[in-house]
């Protein structure tokens, strides 16, 4: 369980009682993080329209990539639940489950291709660093990416980067949507 309790079930807005319903529907359950966002209704709807935003089909980054940087940011941030989440959405796009070992040591791992590696540096610096981030690391994500998809990666990292510490912070558990993840 979280650490804060759901939020009473009177309060909740008609909108959140359909995402609600769904979800249970979907999963047979609901999930905490919903139960945290239900909290701060208005701001859970802008969440979710960033989130619509960036898995449009029309994105430059593919739903392989937008999995990988997000397991990434979800590993530096310790957030089981978007682990889980995610590494269950990226063996969906075909992934072999190895990847998901080989994400912690991506540098000096064969599976990932250039444009991968110069993405995910790019995700662990914006994530861990206060400082600017170098020169080299933008000229090795402009070998594979034009300025608007860096801009849409940077904008995925930050989504992702709010979405595994909310729930890092809250205590959010895994629910075992990626079985190799569980196995561990």
């Amino acid at each position: 369980m979280t650490r804060i309790p759901p939020s009473p079930k009177q309060q909740r807005p008609w909108y959140l009682k359909l995402l609600f319903y769904f979800q249970k529907k979907k999963y047979g359950r609901l999930l905490e993080p919903l139960l945290l966002w239900e909290y701060t209704p208005r701001v859970f709807l802008g969440f979710l329209h960033m989130q619509k935003a960036l898995n449009r089909k029309k994105s430059p980054l593919s739903p392989e990539l937008r999995a990988l940087i997000s397991i990434k940011v979800s590993q530096l941030n310790q957030c089981p639940f978007c682990i889980d989440w995610n590494a269950a959405l990226l063996i969906k796009e075909g992934r072999s489950e190895e990847i998901l070992e080989a994400l912690t040591t991506f540098r000096e791992s064969a599976l990932f291709s250039e444009s991968e590696t110069a993405a995910l540096e790019y995700a662990e610096l914006v994530t861990l660093s206060s400082d600017s981030i170098p020169p080299s690391v933008f000229d090795r994500l402009r070998k594979h990416f034009d300025d608007r998809t860096i801009v849409e990666l940077t904008a995925l990292i930050g989504y992702q980067n709010l979405s595994s510490k909310f729930n890092a912070s809250l205590d959010a558990q895994a629910y075992g949507f990626c079985h190799s993840f569980h196995r561990k």
